[in-house]
């Protein structure tokens, strides 16, 4: 049976574009708005056959981020192609190849300024040319950005200790300043009924971005003794977040950042 707050939470009738679809956290994604109704449109440099086969209402389309120039005309040309979306996304993680060698002791000017330009430009670039369709199309929209809770806190070396894994200077300046743009574009834009939130995840279980490889036993038993919660936050605790925040259940929920950590940032 139907009531209003089920309806809330129904994505039904809606339009998604989710920019990183097919990556770890983007296909979680993808599949939770989908059940919820919504159509989805996978932005991506990689397409997960097997993924969108399995998914009728989730449409595949290439976007490769790191030429902001040649991917804005492409992303215009999908939303002249498919209309403009009621809900946009982005869970997408652009790195150089030297993404590894970002800490105090390796990083060079070089790399921090490619990562920049790939990450933070093309978040706070791709939002504000779909918040501009939403404005003149005059929809009702939400766009959601994935940060972290090292844009928002200080890298907790003690996880590090007894792995080859390393803390990133750029990592932090990058979400930090997703969660920041969120919060000013959420202030300009809301007066068009166009919401604008970033969620922080704590530390996710999975591959080392940018190295290949998994996360290590010692790693995660670090990681977990310091969480209240005792465990690593899953992908479907991210896309539940975002779905909240997609649905009209968040309508009054604007310039947000939902921390979404098992207590991390408490302790």
């Amino acid at each position: 049976m139907k009531n209003k707050y089920s309806e809330k939470f129904s994505l039904k009738g809606k339009l998604a574009f989710i920019l990183g679809g097919s990556g770890l956290i983007g296909q979680e994604v993808s599949l939770a708005l989908s059940l919820s109704g919504a159509r989805v449109i996978c932005l991506d440099v990689k397409n997960n056959i097997k993924f969108i086969k399995k998914n009728k209402n989730i449409i595949y389309k290439y976007l490769d981020s790191s030429n902001l120039n040649t991917s804005s005309r492409e992303l215009n040309n999908i939303i002249n192609k498919y209309g403009c979306p009621n809900i946009f996304i982005n869970c997408s993680y652009p790195r150089s190849k030297d993404w590894g060698n970002s800490s105090f002791k390796k990083i060079s000017l070089n790399n921090y300024q490619e990562n920049i330009k790939l990450h933070l430009n093309s978040y706070v670039w791709f939002s504000k040319i779909i918040a501009e369709k939403m404005k003149k199309n005059k929809i009702r929209g939400s766009i959601i950005l994935l940060s972290s809770i090292y844009g928002i806190l200080g890298q907790d070396l003690n996880i590090y200790k007894g792995t080859k894994m390393t803390e990133n200077v750029t990592y932090s300046v990058i979400k930090g300043g997703i969660v920041n743009f969120a919060r000013q574009s959420s202030s300009y834009y809301g007066q068009f009924n166009i919401r604008v939130n970033s969620i922080s995840p704590g530390g996710i279980k999975g591959h080392v971005a940018g190295s290949g490889k998994t996360q290590s036993k010692k790693f995660l038993k670090n990681y977990v003794n310091k969480v209240p919660l005792k465990r690593m936050c899953s992908t479907e605790d991210v896309a539940s977040a975002i779905l909240f925040l997609s649905s009209d259940a968040s309508s009054y929920i604007t310039g947000s950042n939902l921390v979404i950590d098992g207590g991390w940032s408490i302790i």
